[in-house]
């Protein structure tokens, strides 16, 4: 007796809004890099410090006294409180009310997933998203994730460093424009707002009624002696429609903990409240102790990390700006050397050769978007021997 054929399995779609997503042209060029014994990787966003033992004792000590059931979706009480002093602390100014309220902070499971839950309570499919560039990658991602188109608005590179051209931010901003996003200091390029161009954006968003999203999450690595690099937050009124995206990550050495924080208008409360209980519904209690003694004790280790990346970028641009093919401005802020190569037109190939001889990694700068076409970024959050040992390596290859 003859089978019957078998009809051919069907199967379901993925979205095509995920299906299109590109993948990361910074992981291509680090998973050329698995296993390569010599390598300085200086290609992703992180210290080659650990997270300093007094915030891993408190998370242990949380996991040990069972702080192990579910947590507050909004973040753990002590948490949230010790963020709102925080945040008042380094951003009030005298004669002018406190900044923000305790209603108005979010604990989330990253930087990231703070703007992913973001974007699923603010974007229609359709919408659009104006970002500034060259930008983190993920943040586009993000948008295109929830059906928005998104509209880039380039940096250039002239004498004086990064500049914005406001004019033209504002003229990208059409009739679907649902949110501007601005990272400001910028990754990857080390470019920072000053207060005057904060207001004329926050004034222009005010007019047009748009959400304003501001990654923040670099707010500490200034090098001007200032203590924190201008926020949205110093000027803003509660009920404006200012997201603010902050991490534990960079200051405090957590890249690993995924540990983040919105600071976000009262009347975006009850949603985050929704799209948090059907994300995570709240991030890892004990983590959150560790994060507690980061903001309770953490402030001369913010200090010396920011000391040791004025070392690291004074070291990086000075061998940098020596090599003939290279243009860069000294970054005012993050932690990010962004520079041009000469004769350079695929960014991520150009990494991948400098991967294979010289066993340093770099990000290329096409990940970035518009405005990094030609560039490289490298994080110079490490120590003076390790970047000392990268540059010997790297200019020979810049020449």
């Amino acid at each position: 007796m003859t089978a019957a054929p078998v009809a051919p399995r069907r199967h379901a779609r993925v979205r095509a809004q995920i299906e299109a997503l590109e993948e990361s042209k910074i992981v291509e060029v680090w998973q050329l890099g698995f296993g390569r014994k010599d390598l300085i990787p200086l290609w992703v966003g992180e210290s080659d410090l650990v997270t300093p033992p007094f915030i891993r004792q408190a998370a242990s000590k949380a996991l040990e006294e069972g702080r192990t059931f579910y947590s507050h979706k909004r973040g753990e009480p002590p948490l949230r409180e010790a963020l709102l002093g925080y945040t008042n602390r380094l951003y009030g100014t005298p004669g002018r009310p406190a900044p923000v309220d305790l209603d108005r902070i979010f604990v989330t499971s990253a930087g990231m997933n703070g703007i992913m839950m973001v974007m699923e309570c603010l974007i229609d499919p359709g919408d659009e998203v104006v970002a500034v560039t060259p930008v983190w990658p993920n943040i586009f991602a993000a948008a295109r994730i929830m059906g928005a188109a998104t509209k880039p608005v380039a940096l250039t590179l002239g004498p004086g460093g990064w500049q914005l051209d406001l004019d033209k931010l504002f003229a990208a901003c059409g009739p679907r424009t649902r949110a501007l996003f601005i990272n400001s200091p910028g990754n990857p390029t080390g470019w920072m707002m000053t207060g005057a161009e904060q207001r004329a954006v926050l004034e222009f968003c005010r007019k047009r009624g748009l959400w304003l999203i501001a990654d923040e999450v670099y707010a500490r690595f200034v090098y001007d002696g200032r203590k924190a690099a201008p926020s949205f937050l110093e000027i803003a009124e509660a009920e404006d429609d200012l997201v603010v995206v902050n991490s534990f990550s960079k200051p405090w050495a957590m890249t690993g903990w995924r540990l983040g924080w919105l600071t976000v208008p009262r009347n975006l409360g009850d949603a985050l409240n929704k799209v948090v209980e059907f994300n995570t519904s709240g991030t890892a209690p004990f983590l959150q102790y560790g994060a507690l003694a980061a903001i309770a004790q953490g402030d001369g280790f913010v200090k010396e990390m920011v000391e040791r990346c004025r070392i690291g970028r004074e070291l990086v641009f000075q061998a940098l700006q020596a090599a003939p093919r290279v243009t860069l401005a000294r970054p005012e802020a993050a932690f990010y050397a962004f520079f041009k190569v000469a004769g350079v037109a695929d960014t991520v190939r150009f990494c991948k050769d400098v991967l294979l001889k010289a066993d340093v990694g770099l990000a290329p700068g096409d990940a970035f978007g518009p405005g990094g076409e030609g560039c490289v970024r490298l994080c110079f959050a490490n120590s003076p021997q390790r970047l000392s040992e990268a540059m010997r390596r790297l200019t020979p290859l810049l020449g």
